[in-house]
């Protein structure tokens, strides 16, 4: 009969110091390459992989970045989401949205006016007084205006009065109508002529 050399229990003085007979932890419970005691006594080397417990971890693999890995509840996790690391946008319309894609951003990325709508908020396109986007306007509507006042002579169809553009005219500043002549005169059958003259 081979001779048992480990001792897993020590009793001193009707007191029990030591006793690993009751003990069930496995290689597989200890850290890989550590030591511990069997219930034998015999020294045991430890074969777990995890450095955790993650029994309670809830991450889903849809929370994990794109092939990277974790581990839960024992098991491995291959991440899915995006990496969609610096992710730029441009808005267009008054009201234009831009939506941000699912997933991973590293915190670089930027959304914008679009340069084009940019270059037309300036001070000279706005309406004098007008504030857009931190952008007071300074036009006042008379820019690049070439008033004309014009007489016109009353007559017995309809006139359209514009500027008088081959003069480089574009505006009227104002149109002054002549009053229509009106005489009255007596006549042979005792009554009054009235003459109106357009």
């Amino acid at each position: 009969m081979a001779e048992n050399l480990y001792i897993n229990k020590v009793v001193y003085g009707g007191d029990t110091l030591i006793d690993l007979t009751g003990d069930d932890v496995m290689a597989s419970d200890v850290l890989a390459g550590k030591k511990f005691h069997l219930p034998s006594g015999a020294v045991g080397i430890g074969t777990c992989e995890y450095d955790a417990d993650t029994s309670d971890a809830t991450a889903v693999a849809a929370e994990i970045l794109l092939n990277m890995t974790a581990y839960k509840n024992g098991a491995k996790l291959t991440g899915t989401m995006p990496n969609n690391g610096a992710v730029a946008g441009a808005i267009a319309t008054k009201e234009g949205q831009y939506t941000v894609p699912q997933g991973y951003h590293d915190g670089s990325g930027k959304v914008g006016i679009d340069a084009t709508e940019q270059a037309k908020i300036v001070a000279s396109n706005i309406r004098q007084g007008v504030s857009i986007l931190g952008v007071t306007g300074t036009m006042s509507g008379s820019e690049d205006v070439k008033a004309q006042a014009r007489t016109v002579t009353p007559a017995t169809t309809q006139q359209v009065v514009t500027p008088d553009s081959t003069q480089g005219y574009n505006y009227l500043s104002q149109v002054t109508v002549a009053a229509i002549p009106y005489a009255e005169t007596d006549n042979a059958a005792g009554g009054k002529t009235v003459t109106i003259a357009a």
